[in-house]
């Protein structure tokens, strides 16, 4: 895995000599941003600036076409409501300070915003890998057990799953963020990365980050196998029932309910198997930050033209809430 190769490649890192032979701790830094050549700064300034603004007029548009229309009160497009505020969450933690990086000698950020920075982003990346084993099993239980559905899924079991996806997602970003004040910052304050990533901040640290390195491999490891099996595990069964039903139509339905979902997970689990099953090495930097971008802006600005565009539910109260004005 990629956390523990990490953890083997900086088990040795730093020294007790060298905290104490460096009493200048460090509380400003500076990120490296996506790329060198400041020519470029302008147009990519102006593409993520547009990128952004879909991606927040997506989803808050999404939340609020649910909250208005009382046939969306139900599980399945409240665990999508949630879905488009944790990636409009991601998406603003992440997308501003990157456009400011993008000004002449604006690439600083201090300690105590890197620390906030790192805390939101990892609040919000777990509570979506929660959110989507939720939305699978929400999907089992509509498509293998749906007599029993409404009194399964029922919308405290919902609300439960809700809230424990962010508590979740708050206590797994608050462990590590805790954990990083463990760390010293004393040689180099150059970030290659264009947000404060947990990683990143280990490599430079002059601190022995191997408790930080193994909490990590440990937690975050934990979380992505739980989704990942519970997705995948949700999915078999849905998949073996659709192909049991003899109706075109029950197909079609059955397809249509969960197609969107499956892009989206397929979207996120792709990447980030790929990303962090590929052995770590100092060449995999940019490719690092190119998987990061995926995660924080692309997938962010995706997820509601998904939903939106392949749900007829989400497209007739579109068009309703369209008519009114």
């Amino acid at each position: 895995m990629f956390f523990y190769l990490f953890f083997i490649s900086f088990q040795g890192k730093c020294s007790e000599d060298m905290e104490k032979e460096n009493a200048t701790l460090l509380t400003e830094f500076v990120l490296t941003g996506l790329t060198h050549q400041s020519e470029w700064n302008i147009l990519l300034f102006l593409v993520f600036l547009v990128i952004y603004l879909v991606t927040i007029v997506g989803n808050l548009g999404l939340i609020a076409l649910i909250w208005n229309d009382p046939h969306l009160h139900i599980p399945m497009y409240l665990f999508l409501g949630s879905l488009a505020f944790v990636d409009a969450w991601i998406s603003s933690t992440v997308t501003p300070n990157m456009l400011v990086n993008f000004l002449p000698k604006s690439q600083v950020i201090s300690l105590s915003e890197c620390m906030i920075q790192l805390f939101s982003f990892g609040f919000g990346a777990t509570t979506e890998c929660f959110l989507l084993a939720a939305m699978a099993y929400d999907r089992y239980l509509a498509i293998c057990k749906p007599l029993l559905y409404p009194v399964i899924m029922s919308n405290v079991l919902c609300i439960r799953l809700l809230v424990l996806s962010f508590v979740g997602g708050f206590l797994h970003a608050l462990i590590h963020d805790v954990l990083i004040f463990r760390l010293t910052f004393c040689n180099s304050n150059i970030i290659h990365h264009f947000y404060c990533d947990i990683i990143p901040l280990f490599i430079i640290s002059c601190t022995d980050p191997s408790i930080n390195f193994l909490m990590l491999f440990i937690l975050s490891g934990s979380i992505q196998v739980f989704s990942i099996v519970s997705v995948i595990n949700s999915y078999t069964f849905v998949l073996i029932t659709i192909l049991k039903k003899n109706s075109v139509t029950g197909i079609r339905k059955a397809f249509s309910t969960c197609g969107a979902h499956l892009l989206s997970v397929s979207l996120y689990y792709g990447p980030l198997l790929f990303m962090y099953m590929r052995p770590a090495s100092a060449e995999t930097e940019d490719q690092d930050m190119m998987d990061s971008l995926f995660y924080t802006v692309i997938i962010p600005l995706l997820n509601p033209i998904i939903y939106s565009l392949r749900n007829k539910q989400v497209i007739d109260s579109l068009s309703t809430m369209l008519k009114k004005i």
